[in-house]
């Protein structure tokens, strides 16, 4: 079963090669791997060429190709252009795959029918400590909007599936796979799960192409959640109500963090808009949402939980 992945590639020619080993030491073949450079202007494209130089095999095709456009959106879906496989899977270029990754992916869906598989993954932190990101197997859609399970480095997806969700956002610099991710789960796909970390995400520090601090992108990430709320309202989904209020949630927190950051008056509207939703819908509601964000505010995380509860 061929499986294509394809990794977009900027301006990481020090740490790539870190990335591209965790793919080669993938025990299942046959593999495409689909390297997009996003315009690099330092050594990247020398570094992609010579590993296709180098392992570029019958069971392990590399393709580069380049893309102009600096958006994470434009590049995955010029890679998507030429990936050949039946199952997909997008990655990141500072990442790291465990070896057994791919296998661990087909031998669930020939376990199966899936559409989608969706794998546990550990986080490294910039000061060393590592944590595992939050992973549910029920109410896939809660959890999405909660905590991004469907993220870019967590799934491999059939491409039937991919292509009637549609592709990437192009013009969504920021949770452009929360959006993606949404479009995917509202096709109501066949999701199998596999509870171990075979992903290992690393935190970027400054290098991070998205940036350290929500407020340097502000618009842009409430862009992607007026996309989200669009999609959930247009849907056929029962109880899309409470969905929306989800929604309405990540806009409070995002206000938060912009308190967080020393730029409150960036959330200010954001804030009051999703509270006034919100409360309308539980006297609960309004008095708790003010108490989450004046403690996301002082740096406090964890409230995810507290919103499952509230948030019915």
């Amino acid at each position: 079963m061929l499986v294509s992945i394809v990794i977009p590639v900027y301006n990481r020619a020090k740490v790539v090669s870190r990335t591209l080993n965790s793919v080669l030491e993938q025990s299942h073949r046959p593999i495409q791997l689909v390297l997009v450079d996003n315009d690099s202007s330092d050594d990247t494209m020398p570094v992609l060429r010579h590993f296709m130089v180098a392992h570029n095999s019958a069971d392990f095709r590399v393709d580069i190709v380049q893309e102009k456009r600096h958006t994470a959106g434009a590049a995955r879906n010029k890679g998507l252009d030429i990936a050949r496989g039946e199952w997909i899977m997008f990655f990141d270029s500072d990442d790291v795959m465990h070896p057994s990754l791919v296998a661990s992916y087909v031998a669930q869906v020939k376990a199966g029918h899936a559409d989608l598989v969706v794998v546990k993954c550990q986080l490294h932190l910039c000061d060393g400590r590592c944590r595992n990101l939050p992973f549910f197997t029920s109410d896939l859609l809660a959890n999405e909007l909660l905590h991004s399970i469907v993220a870019t480095q967590r799934y491999m997806v059939h491409r039937q599936l991919l292509e009637q969700a549609g592709k990437w956002s192009e013009d969504l610099p920021c949770w452009n796979d929360l959006e993606l991710g949404v479009r995917l789960l509202l096709q109501n796909p066949a999701v199998a799960f596999i509870d171990r970390a075979l992903v290992h995400i690393y935190e970027s520090g400054e290098a991070s192409i998205t940036g350290t601090a929500f407020s340097d992108k502000c618009g842009e990430w409430e862009r992607a959640l007026d996309t989200v709320q669009s999609h959930i309202a247009c849907s056929a989904l029962k109880n899309k109500n409470r969905y929306l209020r989800l929604v309405d949630y990540r806009r409070i927190v995002l206000a938060g963090r912009y308190a967080a950051e020393g730029k409150p008056q960036q959330g200010k509207a954001l804030y009051a808009n999703a509270c006034a939703r919100l409360s309308r819908a539980s006297l609960l509601l309004r008095f708790a949402m003010p108490l989450l964000y004046a403690w996301i505010g002082r740096g406090g995380r964890g409230t995810s939980r507290i919103a499952r509860l509230l948030v019915r």
